[in-house]
């Protein structure tokens, strides 16, 4: 009979019959009841070739029929929600694969407008792992502390609440995993951290996550940073819109291995676009001794003559002052970041929006179902802007 219906097109009928034994045959060897196998194949039935864009679409109530569960419980299950069990989250995902199951991007929408406009009560929580020493130390600092109430505030939209968990004396990472899985949370922001921690045997494999900046080496999972080689390229183009034409720059390679040299790549390729004789070298900082270090900046400044610095280090601004160095009378400065730097003209690299990013990164990975190290490695790079201050005043129409 299924034959007579396909005459005309053999060929086409022929791999819809291949298809339908095939997957009869593997859902009669699943474990279904005879009543789920007669579902799956009455909307098999009805949609014989998935990839058919005239097919009628599958819903999650079909799905759900074939499986034996409800449509909420499919919904779930899409979304690798802890509350329903593995199998029959991968039962799930093998029935919606094999009816070709694809979300109606009309629908989606919708949804999200819906939960946009309302006030979602905190669910559940995300992680945000602490492994610092001094575990208060982290958000003393302004722009990890604006990472923390970015991601906060986005994920309090989607129905979440941020927590801080301390990995150390307390609590080791073994610990801290049966914490997480016992409270089923699952995603977990990860920012900088110093010394590097030892992750031990963490279970990476069983969590979303999504780590600030790249001094953390491990885990290697996804990142969500601020641009720094787009940002040194701004920095060194507003400092020249307001007339400094010896522009210098000052740095620490000690970290370079891990970090990469981003803000050094962002004044190199800055330096091409002017003359040779306003190219001046970099100053790096760790190079000299510390008993030295003044006497070789003194130096670095006389013989180049430097009228204006942009520096990614915060002990610039007061190394200066202690050598009677006049900021911005005698040398203008620029940071790579107006937070955390003692300088106030340079770069915003907007950490709140980072916050935000990461968050927003982590809750599609949650929805998708991706856990553990990935094996490709994805970053998210937002932009900063420039932000005027008396580090560096404009001189354009004015004489030094």
């Amino acid at each position: 009979m299924f034959w007579s219906v396909c005459e005309g097109n053999d060929l086409q009928c022929g791999n819809k019959v291949m298809y339908r034994l095939n997957f009869t045959l593997r859902h009669s060897r699943a474990g279904y009841t005879g009543n789920q196998r007669s579902s799956i194949q009455s909307i098999y039935a009805m949609n014989p070739d998935p990839k058919d864009p005239r097919a009628p679409r599958i819903s999650m109530r079909d799905i759900g029929k074939a499986v034996g569960v409800s449509h909420v419980t499919v919904s779930l299950a899409l979304r690798d929600h802890p509350r329903i069990s593995a199998a029959i989250r991968a039962r799930v995902r093998e029935v919606a694969a094999e009816l070709g199951y694809r979300p109606d991007p009309m629908l989606t929408a919708l949804s999200h407008y819906r939960k946009s406009k309302a006030n979602h009560p905190i669910a559940a929580a995300i992680a945000w792992v602490n492994a610092w020493e001094n575990p208060s130390s982290l958000r003393q600092f302004k722009e990890f502390e604006c990472y923390w109430q970015g991601a906060s505030t986005a994920a309090e939209k989607y129905g979440y609440r941020l927590e801080e968990f301390r990995v150390g004396a307390t609590i080791n990472p073994r610990r801290l995993h049966q914490i997480l899985s016992t409270r089923g949370i699952s995603g977990l922001l990860l920012p900088p951290q110093t010394p590097q921690p030892d992750w031990s045997d963490f279970p990476w494999s069983e969590y979303s996550v999504v780590r600030f900046g790249r001094s953390l080496q491990s885990p290697r999972c996804h990142v969500v940073t601020a641009d720094q080689v787009a940002n040194t390229l701004l920095a060194f183009e507003e400092t020249r819109a307001r007339g400094y034409r010896r522009i210098g720059f000052i740095t620490d390679e000690s970290n370079m291995r891990i970090t990469g040299h981003l803000f050094e790549s962002g004044y190199l390729t800055s330096q091409r676009f002017v003359d040779d004789s306003e190219r001046l070298p970099i100053f790096v900082m760790n190079h000299h001794p510390v008993p030295e270090r003044k006497r070789a900046l003194a130096s670095w400044l006389e013989t180049h003559q430097a009228d204006a610095i942009i520096t990614n280090m915060a002990e610039v601004a007061p190394m200066l002052k202690s050598m009677g160095i006049r900021v911005p009378e005698d040398v203008a400065l620029a940071g790579t970041t107006v937070l955390d730097s003692n300088i106030d003209s340079g770069i915003d690299q907007h950490p709140m929006e980072i916050g935000r990013v990461a968050f927003l990164m982590l809750n599609s990975l949650i929805n998708d179902g991706s856990r553990g190290i990935p094996p490709i490695f994805r970053q998210v790079l937002v932009e900063g802007s420039w932000v005027d201050g008396t580090c560096l005043p404009d001189r354009r129409n004015t004489s030094r």
